[in-house]
């Protein structure tokens, strides 16, 4: 949520800032601003615009042109309206100090009332904007800037990366850190704060990882880390970052999702290459192998996770269950941090995330962090927080993921999962080789349900207009059907429902009517006949029935109005088949409604506050 960036050096900084922003604009969208040193003026120029990054750029117009100093941001509201005066940076009332951040101050409302007293007067309903004042009010009783921004870093509370520039001290950006992504771009003379390393890619190699309760200072000569709980400066050398600028790029895709879902394919050989091997029956995944002693003693597994992961984490469930026989439990992490229960050292923790910057996730690994346990984590961002608090872990290997809506993260996802499941098991189970044999063979398969793309876009006009839709599977699919109803819901604002389809009389069959179409997904599987019952069921109450099922399975055509075939798969893989059909008939669903499918209103990629 929300996109930071700033730049100091020697390049103009004001339109690679920009740039910059559009390249994060998936993290926040409602509003855009930018701010740099106006040395004339001897003040922070401020320019921002409700709406997107490409508003924002029609007024810039070569402002700040001989600017090396500048930074900015793209908004996903939280406290106030998505307007121009609430957009990002805020200032301080003379306008000396600019700033921009991502998170949410806690205390906000009494560091604003302190403030109020002390005569300065707000312009905005943001928390953000205590931030420049309460710098100023430290600015005017110790003299140093410096020590203005560490004392209202060291009062405020809450989820936060902070950037602060000054005219005061026009030749630095001051930053800070707590539960909040922020990245330092290393480059010659030049460095690039930033939420995402994207923002930065085309220009620097290198970064530093900004970690809680840290201050940086920058300057185009360098920069300084302070710890600001333990009070003394951190030494941290710069790193090559490991990522393919061309990945993020658009390429020939009329949209990022488009793009995203039809490297589904080479997601599924990404995320098991060099982790597998068919010839010798051999899974090895390198990030466990570290406690893979560790993992022989553990009697349970709770795997915490929210939105799309947390819809992979429950097939990830039925897969260790049925290949391992460890037990697992899978918990929203927003709920799990709340929660008490029992915990022994015979528990793992496994932590799902696209972005490894979730909030609420994060939060469910430091509540167990003095509990003894082994906290695991699964994520497609190197470097990021949550695959650097973790004792192991599997990364996704998926490459960029930029419409907010996941679709080859989820991909990669289940079929780490499912790697996880198989070296669990150490072979006993007898699915160990005929799955190995059948996740070979999954990238042509998952190709072969792309090609039918043009079909599944005729089926998706045909029910565009429809308001309501029920989404049912039973077993691996019903996870699967939860995940394709959040698809339709997050992309083209159509109201759908996910439903173990065994539940179809325990109440959500009341809603079926010829208006109330239901998503069938009835692949192969031992339920199949018990998914047939469900279907009939939603046919006598003239409910419209869209299935999935397998290639050859000609009876279905009597039961359901509309059939889309995906190839013969195991049951336990068949579902990313199934959730691929789903991705598409959403995308195309929200295509023909004409809505922006990358950027779904209200929603952002990264949450990053709770």
């Amino acid at each position: 949520m929300c996109g930071i960036v700033g730049y100091i050096g020697k390049r103009p900084a004001v339109n690679l800032v920009v740039d910059g922003l559009k390249t994060l604009e998936y993290r926040g969208y409602d509003s855009a601003g930018i701010a740099y040193i106006d040395l004339v003026k001897n003040n922070c120029k401020v320019i921002k615009q409700a709406g997107r990054v490409d508003d924002l750029e029609k007024i810039i117009l070569g402002s700040g042109k001989d600017s090396t100093v500048a930074i900015g941001h793209t908004r996903w509201a939280t406290h106030g309206a998505p307007t121009t005066v609430n957009a990002h940076p805020h200032t301080n009332t003379d306008k000396t100090i600019a700033v921009i951040h991502n998170g949410i101050i806690e205390n906000h409302t009494e560091i604003r009332s302190l403030l109020t007293s002390k005569g300065y007067k707000f312009v905005s309903q943001t928390d953000t904007e205590v931030i420049p004042h309460l710098i100023d009010y430290y600015l005017k009783s110790t003299g140093s800037f410096s020590k203005a921004f560490e004392l209202t870093i060291r009062e405020i509370r809450g989820a936060y990366s902070i950037l602060a520039i000054s005219s005061l001290e026009p030749k630095k950006i001051y930053a800070a850190r707590l539960s909040s992504p922020l990245i330092l771009g290393v480059g010659k003379d030049e460095f690039i704060l930033a939420s995402d390393a994207t923002a930065f890619l085309e220009y620097v190699k290198e970064v530093v990882y900004i970690e809680d309760y840290e201050i940086v200072t920058v300057s185009k000569d360098g920069y300084s880390i302070k710890h600001t709980q333990k009070d003394m400066p951190i030494e941290r050398k710069s790193e090559i970052l490991d990522f393919d600028i061309n990945q993020a790029s658009l390429g020939d895709y009329p949209n990022f999702m488009l793009k995203e879902i039809f490297e589904a394919p080479q997601t599924i050989r990404s995320s098991s290459l060099g982790r597998t091997r068919v010839d010798s029956n051999i899974v090895k995944l390198g990030g466990l192998e570290s406690v893979y002693e560790q993992l022989q003693y553990i009697e349970r597994i709770v795997i915490v996770a929210c939105g799309t992961s947390y819809y992979a984490g429950l097939i990830g469930e039925y897969l260790i269950e049925e290949l391992a026989g460890i037990p697992v439990e899978v918990q929203l992490s927003s709920e799990f941090k709340y929660r008490h229960e029992p915990f022994s050292r015979s528990t793992a923790l496994l932590a799902i995330s696209q972005s490894g910057e979730t909030a609420d996730t994060i939060a469910a690994l430091k509540k167990v962090e003095d509990y003894g346990v082994l906290r695991l984590g699964v994520v497609n961002s190197t470097g990021s927080t949550i695959a650097r608090m973790t004792d192991a872990g599997v990364y996704l290997h998926a490459g960029p993921e930029q419409a907010v809506a996941s679709t080859k993260a989820f991909i990669a996802q289940v079929v780490v999962l499912l790697l996880i499941s198989l070296r669990l098991s150490d072979g006993k189970t007898k699915l160990y080789r005929p799955l190995l044999k059948e996740l070979n063979d999954l990238p042509r398969k998952a190709q072969l349900v792309l090609d039918q793309a043009k079909v599944i876009e005729k089926i998706a006009n045909k029910y565009k207009s429809y308001k309501n839709f029920l989404y049912i599977g039973r077993h691996y699919a019903y996870p699967a059907a939860l995940e394709g109803a959040l698809k339709l819901k997050e992309i083209s604002y159509t109201h759908a429902e996910g439903y173990a389809a065994g539940e179809m009389k325990h109440g959500p069959l009341a809603m079926i009517d010829k208006n109330f179409p239901t998503f069938a997904l009835a692949c192969d599987s031992p339920l199949l006949e018990k998914t047939y019952s469900n279907i009939q069921e939603i046919k006598a109450r003239y409910g419209p029935v869209i299935a999935i099922a397998t290639q050859g399975n000609d009876s279905i055509k009597a039961l359901a109005d509309d059939v889309i075939y995906i190839p013969d798969s195991l049951e336990q893989t068949q579902v990313i088949l199934q959730v691929i059909v789903m991705q598409l008939f959403s995308y195309y669903v929200s295509m023909a409604k004409g809505y922006n499918v990358d950027r779904p209103r209200n929603l952002a990629k990264s949450v990053t506050v709770e």
